[in-house]
């Protein structure tokens, strides 16, 4: 925005002609409690545009990328190498925009590549249908439970010990605004499972993740199974896209609502966001799902064409049909995940997993060797929880000044819990022989 300065006779005028006296009469609406009486504390005055661009350099200077160490933090958002052609093709002019057609038809490069998006989303997760597309994965999270309570006219979801908090958090907070009530089991590393026993004639839907925030692999069939048998949906969640290309897929196990995380795939970490939501569903629901659905047609004169086939958002329909107020589709996101996407292939995307797999692996040996570390989780992908005989805030302190950044503790994700003394740290392709050794040592150094 430009910086238009007014002079105080320019203000004086401007208060004349709106019948104001001063700035302060704008405010007679607000009650006396609401309105501060005086400056705030830490808050400097107003300063020149040089002197601000400096203070916000320095400020920006106490970041550390990705890169400034050896990176093994993960918990919904991991680093992945993106090849440069991905960067390329975003860029491209037609393509720099996260511009959501109104004229739709109009817009056919902005369509086919939202529905070349939608058809791997819908292939990745084994799913019938893929939206173009959510937020991200916590908001995906939670217009599914909305989408299951609308489907089963039901008002009850329950939620896994093992779910990411943050995707809880975001569930709870719509839900509960609706009047939904919500049931949190409580955290555990492995107890995807315990769904089975927590689905009542109530329940709309359970949400169970796989991998879970703890790295927990497991198979959901036998809560797709308990769910439907009392005529509730199971939402099956994911926050690591590329844990797909190797373990089972949320439809091979029955899920009817599929939602992650689409960071890995072509979007770096770009220090939290903007991300990419992923929503995928069966056929049977896709009129309760929420957003918006690209379509493949021909036109008058058999040509190949592209259409917006549902738009349930309410900026397209009135406001209490809507299925959502999500107001964009996170189009440069998508388009760097179908990017990514083609360029990996079926093949690659395997490979790729594999490598991630492998990595993991690897780390939880080197670290398993350790003297007081106990790793938690029983299978993983590419991320895992281990236990120390310290304070884990100190460990990854001490971590941080050897040069490792050596994960996230689990009391910051969830306080309180007695999770102390619990580290949860990734791998991925990224990740070398030399990065693990490196963080083996200086683990081994702080304990």
């Amino acid at each position: 925005m430009r910086y238009l300065p007014l002079t105080p006779e320019d203000r004086k005028s401007m208060l004349q002609t709106i019948g104001a006296k001063s700035v302060d009469d704008f405010y007679s609406d607000v009650p006396e409690a609401a309105r501060l009486g005086g400056k705030i504390e830490g808050l400097p005055d107003h300063q020149g545009e040089l002197a601000v661009e400096r203070h916000m350099a320095a400020l920006a200077g106490k970041n550390r990328t990705a890169s400034e160490g050896r990176f093994f933090v993960g918990c919904g958002a991991y680093k992945h190498h993106v090849p440069a052609s991905v960067d390329h093709i975003i860029q491209r002019s037609e393509f720099l925009t996260t511009y959501t057609p109104y004229q739709p038809e109009i817009a056919q490069g902005t369509l086919q590549t939202l529905f070349e998006f939608q058809s791997q989303v819908a292939a990745l997760t084994a799913m019938e249908v893929a939206n173009a597309s959510m937020y991200d994965g916590s908001t995906a999270c939670a217009e599914a439970a909305l989408m299951a309570c609308r489907a089963t006219r039901r008002k009850q979801v329950v939620l896994s010990g093992g779910l990411h908090p943050h995707y809880a958090a975001a569930t709870r907070t719509v839900c509960e605004a609706q009047g939904i009530k919500v049931i949190q089991l409580p955290p555990a590393v492995d107890d995807e499972l315990a769904l089975k026993d927590a689905v009542t004639g109530d329940t709309a839907c359970v949400i169970g993740q796989s991998p879970n925030v703890f790295g927990t692999v497991t198979d959901l069939s036998p809560v797709s199974e308990a769910a439907h048998a009392e005529g509730a949906l199971l939402v099956s969640v994911f926050t690591e896209a590329i844990s797909l290309g190797l373990v089972t897929p949320p439809g091979e196990m029955g899920a009817d609502i599929a939602v992650g995380e689409g960071q890995s795939i072509g979007n770096a970490l770009n220090f939290g966001g903007p991300y990419v939501g992923l929503f995928a569903c069966t056929q049977k629901l896709m009129r309760q799902m929420p957003g918006r659905l690209c379509g493949e047609t021909v036109d008058a004169e058999g040509n190949r064409g592209f259409v917006l086939t549902l738009s349930t958002r309410e900026q397209h329909i009135r406001r209490d049909k809507a299925t959502s107020n999500i107001c964009t589709n996170a189009g440069l996101c998508t388009l760097a995940f179908t990017a990514h996407m083609t360029l990996l292939g079926d093949k690659g995307l395997a490979q790729l997993a594999t490598l991630n797999h492998e990595a993991a692996c690897d780390l939880a040996d080197a670290l398993a060797e350790i003297d007081g570390v106990e790793i938690l989780t029983p299978r993983f992908f590419n991320e895992f929880a281990f236990r120390t005989p310290m304070d884990a805030e100190a460990v990854l302190a001490q971590l941080d000044e050897l040069g490792v950044i050596g994960g996230v503790r689990a009391s910051r994700l969830l306080p309180g819990k007695k999770m102390d003394d619990v580290i949860i740290c990734a791998a991925t392709e990224c990740t070398t022989p030399e990065d693990i050794a490196a963080y083996a040592e200086a683990l081994t150094e702080v304990l």
